[in-house]
């Protein structure tokens, strides 16, 4: 089928069209290489899939409503994957009209897209940065969500709503995704491994957040393209059993609309995460001990029975496998010596 991918520069949305292509579907990517982060990694990411016949790149901002609307109307496609956002939780805190231009109006333009072209479902990018004050553990997409800590967990807890509002009043299947914290190969410089490793081969000490005591539930990226996918694939319907006067949030009973935590079941602390990144570069890592970031919570847990019941997902890369696979590619890309 004919998918068209936002983000196509990005971690994620990269590995989701590569695989899309691979299994024969027709992609139409967007991405508009901004600079928050490395544009050329940007631009080798894109290279994996930029000479393939069945993609087409467009370098339209989100943001701007006519070049997304001709991208629509141009291509129609069938299905659309909108993984595109201004990425970073702290960045947001000095420039938050960017994650509002972004997240907020660009995410309207893709709905507007999808209600205009009869697309036939939408996937798109939520996180687990929106359970924010919640500390109910695992984190179940049935519980409360209602208090973000950060302006880029609100963002993303508006996409959830515009989703559901544009899913009832135009018939759009809708799926949001709550991803959890991802990493592996390709992966962005400004997250946590990516940091940690340039410093450890540098030698240079690394900050240490919460005395490294906090849990994620770190998932490998071939563990989330395979979620992403076979959720593209199950297009979802309005809940029988849905209730108006016990409203669960993750289904709706007046809405084709469906939420989804996806991540791995299995929480790791960071120490641990940073011993096997040690052993992984064969180097010790000089820790600054920090305290907890404002906006951070203590811990994630994913829930994700849900999608393992819905799409028959199940994360199977350990962090031991996954680190190590980012640590051969992160010498490779980089040019790095062992």
């Amino acid at each position: 089928m004919k998918v068209l991918v936002t983000g196509t520069a990005g971690f994620i949305g990269s590995n989701v069209a590569i695989r899309l292509l691979e299994r024969g579907d027709e992609v139409i990517g967007i991405d508009n290489l901004n600079d928050y982060y490395d544009v050329e990694l940007k631009k080798a990411r894109l290279a994996r899939v930029s000479d393939n016949p069945r993609y087409t790149h467009s370098a339209a901002d989100l943001a701007d409503r006519a070049a997304i609307e001709a991208v629509f109307a141009t291509h129609k496609p069938q299905r659309v994957i909108n993984l595109a956002a201004q990425a970073g939780v702290r960045y947001a805190a000095k420039n938050p009209h960017v994650y509002v231009s972004s997240n907020v109006t660009g995410f309207l333009h893709i709905l507007e897209g999808c209600r205009h072209h009869s697309v036939e479902h939408l996937v798109f990018a939520s996180t687990s940065s929106v359970y924010g004050a919640n500390l109910a553990m695992p984190f179940s997409e049935h519980q409360s969500a209602e208090h973000p800590l950060t302006l880029y967990a609100a963002t993303k807890k508006a996409n959830e709503q515009m989703a559901h509002a544009y899913a009832h009043l135009y018939g759009i299947p809708s799926t949001g995704l709550r991803f959890f914290t991802v990493y592996g190969p390709w992966g962005r410089p400004d997250m946590a491994l990516f940091l940690f490793t340039k410093a450890i081969i540098a030698g240079e000490p690394i900050k240490v957040f919460n005395h490294g005591r906090h849990k994620r539930s770190f998932t490998y990226i071939d563990d989330i393209v395979e979620g992403v996918i076979r959720t593209l694939d199950e297009v979802p319907g309005k809940d029988p059993d849905w209730r108006g006067d016990q409203p669960d949030p993750a289904t709706s009973g007046v809405a084709p609309y469906r939420l989804y935590n996806i991540g791995n079941e299995r929480p790791v602390e960071l120490l641990r995460y940073i011993q096997v990144l040690e052993q992984c570069l064969g180097r010790e890592a000089k820790m600054e001990m920090l305290p907890l970031q404002a906006g951070d919570v203590p811990d994630t847990e994913a829930d994700v029975s849900d999608l393992i019941a819905g799409v028959g997902y199940k994360p199977r890369v350990s962090v031991e496998e996954g680190v190590a696979a980012f640590v051969e590619w992160y010498r490779d890309f980089y040019r790095v010596n062992p």
